[in-house]
């Protein structure tokens, strides 16, 4: 094909961008199933959602992540893989392996020292982003999860023109006012890319006091439900707030592995089985906010 565009005279930057186009076809073929985690604002937690959903789905699967926050990569330290390089091989970039064999990607592995700002411009940002999906060794993946940064700029905007049979964005909120008027641009932007919503998750939702065993509301509860009810998405479930979570991540430990028995991994395990489910069904469709 490339032979016969050439024949054609085609612009050498119009040949460029087919041809690139071309390559993340055959790379993002072979993942079955593509999903991306989204927040309308920084500090729900939505990194952690996606560390652990990553890890939940690979019991039985083989899973990527992809950090595509370019100027604050986080994935790599919670999957407690921050100091591991990526090496270069005949066929792109080998990712590196994580908990239960996630492959991760992420700017953090190839930047010179952990410090290091990215003061980069959106070009540079999101060729960088292509890169981690067009230019690595994925392999064959049941699924690939992609974390993206807060907000609706840049980097969302790549990934949902970049994958446009993505099953879906799991959208993560805290159950706060604040939060929620977040989430409704969240999807309004998931509507006008064409991004269907698998659900919404509600992440700290009450924290269970370690001595008296009580649930403390810390940023309400039940507003992450109600935004599902009245957006007409599907509530993929709470999670609530556990110290060990953060001692975890520190760790480099993702905690639906650290603390298996407690009860905000069993509901992990429960929103990463609904994912699941929802993937495995006929594709789910962005519906209008009403």
């Amino acid at each position: 094909m490339a032979e016969e565009l050439e024949a054609r005279q085609v612009p050498p930057h119009i040949m460029a961008a087919m041809q690139e186009r071309m390559k993340m076809a055959q790379r993002m073929a072979k993942v079955k199933h593509k999903i991306v985690v989204m927040s309308g604002k920084g500090g729900v937690g939505k990194t952690s959602v996606a560390v652990n959903l990553a890890v939940s789905l690979a019991e039985g699967a083989t899973v990527g992540i992809v950090d595509a926050d370019v100027t604050g990569p986080d994935v790599p330290k919670i999957m407690g893989v921050e100091h591991l390089p990526v090496e270069a091989g005949p066929d792109g970039l080998k990712p590196v392996v994580g908990p239960r064999g996630v492959k991760v990607m992420s700017m953090a592995q190839v930047l010179a020292d952990r410090d290091t700002a990215v003061v980069w411009r959106g070009p540079l940002k999101i060729k960088a982003l292509k890169q981690m999906l067009m230019d690595t060794q994925w392999g064959e993946l049941d699924y690939l999860v992609v974390d993206l940064p807060p907000g609706t700029s840049d980097e969302p905007l790549s990934i949902a023109q970049e994958l446009p049979d993505a099953d879906g964005a799991v959208v993560v909120t805290t159950p706060q006012e604040v939060a929620l008027l977040d989430v409704r641009k969240s999807i309004a932007f998931a509507q006008a890319v064409h991004l269907p919503i698998l659900g919404i998750v509600e992440n700290m939702s009450g924290m269970v006091c370690p001595h008296c065993g009580k649930t403390v509301d810390v940023f309400r509860r039940g507003g992450g439900e109600e935004a599902a009810r009245q957006l007409g998405l599907p509530f993929l479930g709470r999670l609530p707030f556990d110290p060990r979570i953060v001692l975890g991540g520190d760790a480099g430990k993702p905690f639906v592995l650290e603390i298996p028995d407690s009860e905000a991994a069993k509901a992990f395990r429960a929103v990463a089985a609904e994912v699941k489910r929802r993937c495995e069904a006929p594709r789910a469709s962005a519906r209008p906010i009403r």
